[in-house]
């Protein structure tokens, strides 16, 4: 399918232009045509640019691909963060989101659930970028975790209700480091309860909100990098950990706790690095949520970025170009 251009009988020169969009490139309208016989039997169809999409900052928002990561707090979930950071987006640019569902005035989405208390490396697509998202989510993820002996949650974190208190003095630093190495390599494990995962289409978690039974998720295949002891001042200790996708640290706390002979949650939980993203050097805090820098940090990450078969184009725009990318 080719992309021809109304005002003139030649080729779009961006190949990566959505005509249902209709974006702008010196001309009126872009048709979309396998030939230019049938695009000569298209031209009398006069379309026009919706007059809300028609502003420069528009067609540069629309125009950027790629990935780049922002600093989730804690406190809002990570659907919330990508949509407070698309509203952002959409204000500046002057556009407003469509009606429908299954149409979106601006893909962007994120490479993996941080829950709600946790805080660290969000993973945003935007564009064609939201193609890679996968990746991210199975890629491998760091964090750091201070997880609290003799405590347990009914979310395996400090947002919950305490469900079991047991005594924890007889473990030592020896101790623990010694139950680390069962947990590292390949493993089972089973999620929490409180999760992201689903049933029936809504999450476990939103389900027992709600009232609903649940039953435990079978164990299942994850792979553990790296899990090391940082600090030990009990009740409370530290951990890094370098994991693959699909991985829960609740789950490691909790089951790291029954083999101890004691239980244990997380206190807190930070993302350091996701993909090639660190907390250190890759990050956007809410004050760089603008179109302008999200371009700049498109082009500086862009050659971190592995390159996949069918994604050859995953960066964003130059700042001068009037092509939007959108659906």
């Amino acid at each position: 399918m080719r992309l021809y251009c109304a005002a003139k009988l030649e080729l779009c020169e961006n190949s990566s232009v959505r005509p249902a969009l209709l974006p702008v490139l010196g001309c009126h309208v872009v048709h979309q045509c396998r030939t230019e016989r049938q695009y000569v039997q298209l031209q009398g169809k006069k379309q026009t640019l919706p007059e809300h999409m028609a502003g420069d900052m528009a067609v540069k928002l629309l125009a950027l691909n790629g990935l780049f990561p922002v600093y989730k707090p804690k406190g809002p979930t990570s659907a919330q963060v990508v949509a407070q950071l698309k509203g952002a987006l959409l204000k500046e640019a002057g556009l407003k989101e469509y009606a429908k569902k299954r149409k979106q005035t601006l893909k962007i989405g994120h490479g993996g659930t941080l829950d709600s208390s946790a805080s660290g490396v969000l993973v945003i697509g935007i564009g064609n970028g939201t193609k890679m998202l996968s990746t991210m989510l199975a890629g491998s993820k760091k964090y750091t975790a201070v997880g609290e002996l003799g405590k347990a949650t009914d979310t395996l974190d400090a947002s919950g209700t305490v469900t079991e208190e047991k005594p924890y003095d007889h473990i030592t630093k020896d101790d623990l480091e010694g139950a680390l190495k069962s947990f590292t390599g390949n493993i089972m494990q089973v999620p929490p309860l409180f999760s992201a995962l689903k049933r029936d289409g809504k999450r476990l978690s939103n389900l027992l909100r709600d009232g609903a039974e649940v039953e435990a998720k079978p164990a299942r295949p994850v792979t553990v990098y790296q899990l090391s002891l940082r600090d030990f001042q009990p009740p409370l200790f530290t951990l890094d950990v370098e994991c693959g996708g699909g991985f829960y640290v609740r789950s490691l706390v909790n089951d790291l706790g029954k083999e101890l002979k004691t239980c244990a949650s997380v206190k807190e939980l930070v993302r350091t690095k996701q993909g090639p993203f660190t907390l250190e050097d890759h990050m956007l805090k809410e004050e760089d949520w603008n179109i302008s820098r999200i371009a700049q940090a498109l082009q500086e990450y862009d050659p971190l970025l592995p390159v996949e078969p069918g994604n050859k184009r995953l960066r964003a725009e130059p700042a001068d170009n009037t092509v939007a990318s959108g659906e």
